[in-house]
C-alpha cells in the first residue's frame, strides 16, 4: 500500500511522530490548545481554529472543539498506537514499529474503526442509533458493500445501518420524532464513510459507494478469513433426488469454519433464501444432529463444532437438511484437503449445476410438479405458478441455469468467524 493513496495513514504517522516522547494533557485529559494549534497545521486538518460565522469569532477553547483532530488521536488510541499515562499522552513502544510498516499499520487502524462510535457520531440533542450500536452497524454496511460487486447508494446503506441499529431499541416518540432519529443517524452514517474513504476502504462516486481492492481485504478480516497456508476443505454439496440437471455445488471452505456458519454458505451457493429451520447430521452409526439450539429440537449446539471435527478425511460425508416442512436433503462430501491460497477469496463456489428449486415448493417431487406444470401452458394451474414465482412466461424459467459469479460475489460478504 502506497501511504501517498491513504493520507490518514500519514496523518496517523505524523500524529505519533510528533508525539516524541510524550506530551502532557490539560487535566480533563485533552490535548493542551496551543499542542491543538500546532497539529491541525502540521496534519492538515480542515478544522478550524476560531471561526468566524456570520462576522462573529468563535474562539476555539478546547481540542474537543476541533473534531476531526479528535477522531485522529481517539483512532490512534483504539488503535493501541498512543495511550495516556500519568496525565501525559505517549507513544506506545511496542507499536513504534507499525509506522514504518504501512499495510499492518493499516490494518491496525482498520480493525480499530468500530470502536470509534462516540467520537465519530458527535453528541447531539437528538442521539443517533448508530453511536451506540456502532460496531454492528458498521460491519453489516461493510458486508453488504462486499456482496454488491457495483456498490451502493448512501440511502441504502442508509436504511441497512438503520435497521440493524433498531434491532433491541423502541423509540416511543411521535412519527415526527422517529423522523428526527433516523435523519441524525444517516448524518453520522455519513461522517463514518466519509472516514472509511479517507481510510482508502471506501471509493465514493456521487452518492453511491463501493468498496476499494484494500476495503475487500479488510472485510475479509471482519468475516474471519483464512489466512494463506490455513487448511481448507473442498466439498460437494448435493441437493439429493434432483434431476435433469442434478443440483449441486462445488464450494472452499476454511476447515475451521463452524457449521452454523457453513449452513450460510451453503444457503448462498444453492440458492435458497434461509427462511427455514436446518440440520446437519453426522456419524456412521446412529446420527449425531447439529443444528440452531431449540428446546424443541434434538440438537446440539452448531455454533461450537467446526467442519473439520465432523468430516476428517477425504470421502467423508455430512448430512445437510434445510426446511422441515419441504424436507430439501443435501449430501455433502469431502473431495479434497487444501490450504487457503495467497489472494484467493474464502468461501468459494468453483463449479455446480442446476438452479435452486423455488422455496415452499413442495420438496422435490414438489419441484418435478411444478416443473411439468409450467411446461405445459394447457394446465389448470399453468397461469397461477407462474403469478406465484412473479414470471411473466414459462421461458423464464430455467431450471438449468446457474451464475458463479454471482454466487461468489453474495459469498464474499458471508460470516465465517465463529458467533459471539
Amino acid at each position: 500500500m502506497d501511504t501517498a493513496e491513504v493520507r490518514l495513514v500519514d496523518q496517523i504517522i505524523r500524529f505519533v511522530g510528533w508525539l516524541g516522547e510524550g506530551r502532557k494533557l490539560t487535566q480533563t485529559g485533552r490535548l493542551r490548545l496551543a499542542d491543538a494549534r500546532e497539529l491541525v497545521e502540521l496534519l492538515g486538518t480542515a478544522d478550524r481554529i476560531d471561526p468566524q460565522i456570520g462576522g462573529r469569532v468563535f474562539r476555539t477553547k478546547s481540542s474537543d472543539d476541533l473534531p476531526e483532530l479528535t477522531t485522529i488521536l481517539e483512532w490512534a488510541k483504539a488503535s493501541r498506537l498512543v495511550r495516556v499515562n500519568l496525565g501525559r499522552l505517549v507513544p506506545v513502544k511496542k507499536s513504534a514499529a507499525l509506522l514504518g510498516r504501512p499495510d499492518e499499520l493499516w490494518t491496525r487502524l482498520f480493525d480499530a474503526f468500530g470502536q470509534l462510535g462516540p467520537v465519530v457520531c458527535p453528541e447531539a440533542w437528538i442521539e443517533s442509533i448508530l453511536r451506540l450500536t456502532f460496531a454492528q452497524c458498521i460491519d453489516e454496511v461493510l458486508r453488504l458493500l462486499a456482496s454488491r460487486e457495483k456498490g451502493m447508494p448512501v440511502d441504502e446503506l442508509g436504511e441497512a445501518a438503520w435497521r440493524v441499529g433498531m434491532t433491541g431499541y423502541v423509540i416511543d416518540g411521535t412519527p415526527e420524532q422517529v423522523e428526527r432519529a433516523r435523519q441524525a443517524n444517516d448524518r453520522d452514517l455519513q461522517i463514518a464513510l466519509d472516514w472509511l474513504h479517507r481510510l482508502g476502504v471506501l471509493r465514493a462516486d456521487g452518492d453511491r459507494y463501493t468498496l476499494t481492492d484494500l476495503g475487500r481485504r479488510g472485510v475479509d478480516r471482519l468475516r474471519g478469513a483464512p489466512d494463506p497456508g490455513a487448511p481448507v476443505l473442498r466439498l460437494r454439496v448435493t441437493l439429493t433426488d434432483t434431476h435433469d440437471p442434478e443440483v449441486w455445488r462445488r464450494i472452499l471452505v476454511p476447515a475451521a469454519i463452524p457449521l452454523n456458519r457453513l449452513h450460510e454458505v451453503i444457503q448462498v451457493a444453492m440458492g435458497w433464501q434461509n427462511y427455514h429451520l436446518h440440520e446437519f447430521t453426522a456419524g456412521t452409526g446412529p446420527d449425531v444432529v447439529y443444528g440452531r439450539p431449540d428446546p424443541e429440537l434434538p440438537h446440539l449446539d452448531d455454533r461450537a463444532v467446526t467442519l473439520a471435527t465432523v468430516v476428517a478425511e477425504h470421502g467423508d460425508r455430512l448430512g445437510y437438511t434445510y426446511d422441515f416442512g419441504d424436507y430439501w436433503r443435501h449430501e455433502i462430501t469431502v473431495e479434497l484437503h487444501t490450504t487457503a491460497k495467497v489472494n484467493e477469496t474464502y468461501p468459494a463456489c468453483t463449479a455446480g449445476e442446476g438452479a435452486c428449486p423455488p422455496e415452499d415448493c413442495g420438496g422435490t417431487s414438489g419441484y418435478e410438479e411444478l416443473r411439468l406444470i409450467l411446461i405445459d401452458p394447457d394446465n389448470d394451474e399453468h397461469d397461477d405458478r407462474l403469478r406465484w414465482l412473479g414470471l411473466t412466461t414459462a421461458a423464464d424459467f430455467n431450471p438449468a441455469s446457474l451464475d458463479l459469479h454471482d454466487i461468489n460475489v453474495k459469498l464474499a460478504a458471508v460470516r465465517i468467524r465463529p458467533s459471539t
